[in-house]
């Protein structure tokens, strides 16, 4: 895999996990806590993963 490929996947989970944290914070409230938590290490894993 290359090196951009990785990052751009990263970024994509990171856009799914904050969808979740927005379908999900009005009844779940915590696990949109958890959801939130995951998207901004996605989002932190994948500037490490290019600036790296």
């Amino acid at each position: 895999m290359s090196k951009e490929l990785v990052g751009i996947l990263l970024l994509a989970l990171a856009g799914f996990l904050a969808g979740g944290v927005y379908s999900t914070y009005k009844t779940a409230k915590i696990i949109a806590g958890f959801l939130l938590i995951a998207a901004l290490l996605a989002v932190g894993g994948a500037v490490l993963w290019f600036v790296g």
